[in-house]
């Protein structure tokens, strides 16, 4: 009797290309909040510390709890399927490529650019402005790509010492072998519950040496509290495309995740306030770390399962989007900040504000991303 393999994900799935360009918009939503919010951690901010300024704060706390740790999963779901057809070295330069030029176009370029405000301060102290262009500011959102770099490298690394470990063994490489259907378990109940202890336990032990609020400047990450839930939800996209998991959660599973989000809202808020209050004990910190991976772990299974059953068509517009959705990612901030020095002069409540900077910038970011594809050679890393 024969199986037929499962082949690792290597082409293109549509639902997961639209969670791309939500959690792209939702990135463009989270640093507009941060322009106009009682959390200015920005660029270009506007604090405001008025009902909507506090909901856009909300807002931002809201999504830090999972969505760039959504966005490390889907990036880890495709990166066996391009090991196996690339081979570990050709991966390893083709990341270093598609990564690592707009990183450093990023650095060379906006990064002093988005700073130019601090120009006169340190013009005024007897800087160069050739110093300031160098040292001005951090990577700013491409810490995430930095920090995807590192993890696809490492990937990469692991792959080649597995390969050159099996080839001196004469077995086959068990890391890129396929895995049988009817070896294939379903994602059950206690599998998603044992995610959310193991991100529990790491996050909660990993607090203890960085605790929320950290910024480590050496490498711009303005989160790395988080990292954990970044580095465990990569691994766990690149099990996911071996093992076929994303097809086995079922619908139940995904409103039963839809629920307990809801419901895990409110504590995962109120405990991360509790566990950054001054004085804060062991205590409160573990039930922030498990409200928290609640939280996060139920809205990333109820969004998979929701665009994968009603948002899975890919039309026109939305493989256009997807194509494009990476170059926003690097552009954004040069075209939210140009867009809210524009509308500085504005009198407006910080919500009103805060609507009028997102609706913009959405379609200019994409039509400037979709300009800049088009210069050639631009596209092979962006």
């Amino acid at each position: 009797m024969t199986t037929t393999a499962v082949r690792p994900t290597t082409t293109r799935l549509g639902y997961v290309d639209n969670l791309r360009v939500l959690l792209t918009v939702l990135v463009l939503a989270h640093h507009s909040a941060l322009t106009y919010g009682a959390l200015p951690l920005w660029y270009w901010t506007e604090p405001s510390t008025s009902p909507s300024g506090v909901a856009l704060m909300l807002f931002v706390v809201v999504n830090q709890l999972y969505f760039m740790g959504f966005f490390f999963l889907l990036s880890g779901l495709f990166v066996p399927g391009s090991v196996d057809r690339k081979g570990a070295g050709t991966f390893a330069r083709d990341r270093l490529l598609r990564l690592g030029v707009p990183l450093a176009a990023y650095w060379l370029v906006a990064r002093p650019v988005l700073s130019l405000q601090e120009w006169p301060a340190r013009s005024a102290e007897g800087e160069s402005f050739l110093r300031f262009w160098f040292t001005a500011g951090d990577v700013g959102p491409l810490w995430f790509v930095e920090v995807l770099l590192v993890m696809s490298l490492a990937y990469a690394a692991f792959r080649a010492l597995r390969a050159r470990s099996a080839v001196r063994s004469g077995l086959p490489d068990a890391a890129g072998s396929t895995v049988a259907e009817s070896q294939h378990q379903p994602v059950r109940f206690r599998g998603i519950a044992g995610l959310v202890t193991l991100l529990t336990v790491v996050t909660f032990l990993w607090r203890l040496v960085v605790p929320s609020g950290t910024y480590w400047e050496f490498s711009g990450m303005p989160s790395p509290a988080y990292l954990p839930q970044y580095v465990i939800l990569f691994v766990v996209g690149l099990l996911a495309s071996r093992r076929g998991w994303l097809t086995t959660l079922t619908v139940r599973q995904g409103r039963v995740a839809a629920v307990v989000a809801l419901v895990s809202l409110g504590p995962a808020l109120g405990t991360a306030a509790l566990a950054t209050a001054p004085g804060a004990g062991l205590l409160a910190q573990l039930g922030s770390s498990l409200a928290e991976n609640v939280f996060a772990v139920s809205m990333v299974v109820a969004l998979l399962v929701l665009f994968r059953q009603r948002f899975s068509a890919t039309p026109a517009w939305a493989r256009w989007a997807a194509q494009n959705s990476f170059a926003v990612y690097v552009i954004h901030p040069l075209v939210l900040v140009g867009v809210a020095v524009l509308f500085a002069p504005l009198v407006a409540p910080a919500g009103v504000k805060f609507l009028i900077l997102l609706a913009l910038s959405i379609p200019l970011c994409w039509g400037f991303a979709h300009l800049l594809r088009r210069i050639p050679g631009v596209s092979r890393v962006l």
